[in-house]
């Protein structure tokens, strides 16, 4: 089942997971230990991000380690642009009204 990457960081949990091994790849074991959670649960999220191919995991030995796949965070950032664009525009005009306010209050 392919999920859509808005699932993985709809869950706080997930985003703190994605935080901790965007640093570096990580164990089960190793993450469920930042968390106040069964290592059960943590593995159900390790699930979902790996369903939306946000992370990836990579066997060495008897380990499986969890590695973030950044290329896939750009569907997010791709998505945010447009709120971006929306926002910088905004900023923008607020910045000159308050130029003209400003440059007014000056000629009183």
């Amino acid at each position: 089942m392919r999920r859509d990457i808005f699932q993985a960081i709809a869950d706080p949990t997930r985003r703190a997971i994605i935080a901790l091994i965007a640093v570096q790849a990580m164990t089960p074991n190793a993450i469920a230990e930042h968390f106040d959670t069964t290592r059960q649960a943590v593995s159900k999220h390790l699930k979902i991000l790996t369903e939306c191919e946000l992370v990836t995991q990579n066997h060495q030995g008897r380990e499986i380690y969890y590695l973030l796949e950044i290329d896939k965070m750009k569907e997010i950032d791709h998505w945010l642009e447009q709120f971006r664009k929306i926002w910088e525009s905004r900023f923008g005009q607020l910045d000159t009204l308050l130029a003209t306010l400003k440059s007014q209050q000056n000629k009183i």
